[in-house]
């Protein structure tokens, strides 16, 4: 059976670039999606980056959707300590470096507590975090996350990133 003419050369053309296309897609980065490509996951993110959207967070929210929630992004890196006043729902805290790396999980804060919540163990070297994620309680253990995995996100540098955006 005999092909169309060019249609061997737009087959070759199509095999050619669909690999280029879809390695790209993988490694996309949006500033609304927190991914963490050890597990396949992106999480919907709101930004936090300046003092004000900081200071509000999450309060007075009665849900979180799931694979949702809130980044946390500071100007440099920085001892991080978060509390839950005014914040109606548990969540889980995930804190992170400047890599982007996962350094510590605080799981499912009480709401309203007005208690401290810091970013570090006592043992962990260096306790500065660049950004903080916050999810819906239990959600980090369903999800799978854990200290030491990679997020990528545009606002990491992508010459410190762990998993850097391409």
């Amino acid at each position: 059976m005999r092909m169309p003419r060019g249609f061997s050369m737009m087959a070759t053309t199509l095999a050619l670039l669909l690999p280029a296309v879809s390695a790209r897609a993988d490694t996309m980065c949006s500033a609304d999606i927190a991914r963490f490509p050890a597990i396949d996951l992106s999480v919907q993110v709101e930004i936090a980056d300046d003092p004000a959207e900081r200071a509000q967070g999450l309060m007075n929210r009665d849900s979180l959707d799931e694979k949702s929630g809130m980044l946390f992004i500071f100007e440099a890196p920085r001892e991080a300590s978060f509390w839950m006043k005014n914040t109606l729902i548990p969540l889980d805290l995930i804190f992170l470096d400047r890599t982007g790396t996962i350094r510590h999980i605080h799981p499912n804060a009480i709401p309203l507590d007005l208690t401290p919540i810091p970013g570090a163990t006592a043992d962990d070297p260096n306790p500065e975090r660049l950004m903080v994620l916050e999810i819906a309680g239990g959600e980090a253990a369903r999800l799978g996350l854990e200290p030491g995995m990679a997020m990528a996100h545009p606002a990491l540098d992508p010459q410190q990133a762990a998993a850097p955006c391409q």
